[in-house]
This record gives structure tokens, C-alpha cells and sequence, in this order.
């Protein structure tokens, strides 16, 4: 594989969906009795989600996949605190150890592969990246997220990694965060959770 081959397969592993965490907010509203069709047409009326396409056919599929996308990265993140079944006519949010104890990831099955390498949404990294950066600035928005004064190193500091920390440790790290400050948790702290996002703002894209 080619240097650029290989910078463009980490890229589609490693992008993160920041509709991962209005689809978590939503969920625990609502844990079940969603589709994926239906859980679209929820977040589109939030305004998560964007026009992602002028013909129909394609746009149906670029939404689906990303919903699709998100659902398998939070299935992730959550596991093995809770269980996210990721079915696309039931798609239900299970709390608790025991519900992610009782469940694994299956790395094998053909559908999540599929839907959570970016290369399979039909578009060139360019569109990914200011799909997903639209995204995201949606979601800060939706949080009441400030233009604070964040640096990288002070973002690192909130994230308590060193300066050297690689993208893979500031993601991982992310997730841990935003699940323990995230304002639909119990102990949750919505202040801490904005500060939290732009931090994440300001180390994904430097």
C-alpha cells in the first residue's frame, strides 16, 4: 500500500461522526421503537442533518449511512457500560453493565464493516471532512459551545495527555469525557461538556 493510500485508510478509520452524540441524547429521551428512517427524520427536524445531496436516490443513501456511521461508533463508545442494539428497523439503547456485559461487538460482521469505512459513503475525503466539520459546528451550537481562548496545549491539558499524545489517544480520550460529562448523564455537567467540546474543536483539527 502507498504512502497516500495508507494516510487515506487511517483517515476513513479514524473520523469521528458528531452525529454520535445528538443520536445518544435522543436515544436516552426515547431508548426504542426507532428506525433508521425515523431517527433521520428526527434529527433533521433538531437540524442535525443537513441537505446531503441535490438527486434523491443519494441523498436517501448518504443519510442513511451516516446515521448507520454514528449508530456503530456509539455502539462502540458506550460498550461495555450499555448496549446499543444497531438493527435498521430496531434500534433500541440498553443502560447498563449487565445489558453490555451480555452483549459483544462482532468486528466480523460484513454490515458494520461496511458502514463504518468511510470510503463506502461515495464521496472524496474533501466532502467527509466539511460534512463532518458542518456537523460538528451544528452540534456546538446545539450545546451553547463558546469561542473560548483554547490552544492546543491547553486543550491537551483539559484532556490530561501530554503534548506528544497521537490522534488515536486524543479520540479515545474524547469519547471517555464526553461520556462521563455528557449533560444526559447522571452525573453529567453541562459547563464541563462545552468546555470539553471545544477543546475537541480546536485537537481534531490541528
Amino acid at each position: 500500500m502507498s504512502n497516500y493510500q495508507d494516510v487515506r485508510a487511517n483517515f476513513h478509520c479514524h473520523m469521528e461522526n458528531p452525529l454520535l452524540w445528538p443520536i445518544m441524547e435522543v436515544l436516552k429521551q426515547k431508548p426504542s421503537g426507532w428506525k433508521v428512517h425515523t431517527l433521520a427524520a428526527h434529527l433533521n427536524d433538531l437540524g442535525f442533518v443537513p441537505v446531503l445531496d441535490a438527486v434523491p436516490e443519494k441523498e436517501l443513501f448518504k443519510k442513511n449511512f451516516l446515521i448507520m456511521n454514528a449508530l456503530y461508533q456509539l455502539q462502540e463508545t458506550l460498550h461495555p457500560d450499555g448496549w446499543l442494539q444497531v438493527q435498521a428497523m430496531d434500534i433500541e439503547l440498553m443502560n447498563g453493565r449487565y445489558h453490555g456485559s451480555s452483549h459483544s461487538i462482532d468486528h466480523q460482521d460484513p454490515l458494520r464493516e461496511y458502514y463504518i469505512n468511510w470510503v463506502n459513503y461515495e464521496a472524496d475525503e474533501g466532502e467527509v471532512k466539511r460534512l463532518l466539520n458542518e456537523f460538528w459546528t451544528r452540534y456546538r451550537k446545539y450545546v451553547g459551545g463558546d469561542e473560548l481562548d483554547m490552544d492546543r496545549s491547553r486543550a491537551l491539558n483539559l484532556f490530561e495527555l501530554p503534548l506528544g499524545a497521537t490522534h488515536h489517544e486524543i479520540r479515545k480520550r474524547w469519547r471517555q469525557l464526553a461520556l462521563r460529562w455528557h449533560p444526559d448523564r447522571d452525573e453529567g455537567n453541562t459547563a464541563k461538556f462545552q468546555t470539553l467540546c471545544e477543546a475537541w474543536h480546536v485537537l481534531r483539527s490541528s
